[in-house]
């Protein structure tokens, strides 16, 4: 495990962080909105790289020690994300990398595979979909939560452990949570922009073409109890994408809480290996 270090990216500072042998094959994580490189927790990191994998996590900007900008005014699209992450492999010195992108990235994810191709090996959608119309809305269990005074540092807190609870759907260590909650506001540069601006910014697609045009290897890895997508959006990307293949892991909610990580681990490795 490297020391975090901060690159020079597209004009912007991006700290990252890498895990196990850099000969070995590289995998990019990309967490979903607002959340800093520590959501792949490095014990999580850690497994991957002991299944001869080189991994990288980042803080993308307005998350972490990225860099961030006023509340609610990203001058930025996701396609300037998905360069982000390209220019991140350029700085490491990486050809080629198998991309994991999880919840909204997984936006990040498609414009990297399509309008990227030569730079990813294989790419893996955690938790996310398409975005068709026709697919099923989110469950209306969820509890309606209200956006804390950012001033108050307790409030903000409990607000993402309540929000953590309700994506796990079961599989729920609030100790844990808090551990991550707190760690991620302590590094976090501007956690009201990091919790605002991934959600104000320009919402692009890729130039060439949509999840039909994607010709790595894919993988879907989808929680059979996500409240917000249920399965069906991640079978709505094994059917759009030729030859993806999906996974679902029983009792998971939207992300993969820690007692299914060996099980996700396993699927990552066999997904990587032969590219």
């Amino acid at each position: 495990m490297t020391t975090e270090k901060l690159f020079e990216v597209n004009g912007v500072k991006l700290c990252a962080e890498t895990f196990g042998d850099p000969s070995d094959p590289a995998v990019l994580l990309i967490h979903g909105g607002s959340a800093s490189m520590l959501w792949w927790e490095s014990a999580f990191c850690a497994k991957l790289a002991a299944r001869g994998r080189y991994v990288i996590r980042y803080d993308q900007r307005d998350t972490g020690r990225s860099t961030t900008y006023p509340v609610g005014e990203p001058p930025y699209a996701m396609s300037d994300l998905a360069a982000d992450a390209v220019g991140l492999l350029d700085a490491l010195g990486i050809e080629k990398a198998h991309v994991v992108a999880q919840s909204m990235s997984g936006g990040t994810g498609l414009i990297i595979g399509v309008d990227h191709a030569p730079r990813v090996a294989s790419l893996t959608f955690v938790s996310t979909s398409t975005g068709a119309d026709d697919l099923p809305p989110p469950s209306g269990d969820l509890p309606q939560l209200s956006t804390p005074d950012f001033g108050d540092p307790a409030a903000v807190e409990e607000y993402v452990v309540r929000s953590m609870e309700a994506e796990a759907a079961g599989l729920f260590d609030e100790d844990a949570a808090r551990a991550l909650v707190r760690a991620d506001m302590a590094r976090t540069k501007n956690y009201e922009a990091a919790m605002t601006n991934h959600y104000a910014m320009t919402f692009d697609s890729p130039y060439g073409g949509g999840f039909g045009e994607l010709t790595m290897p894919v993988l879907v890895v989808h929680g059979d109890q996500d409240p917000y997508f249920s399965v069906a959006h991640g079978e709505a990307i094994r059917d759009a994408v030729p030859g993806a293949k999906l996974v679902v892991l029983a009792g998971a909610g939207h992300g993969i809480p820690e007692p299914l990580w060996d099980e996700f681990v396993a699927a990552l490795a066999d997904h990587t290996a032969s590219n």
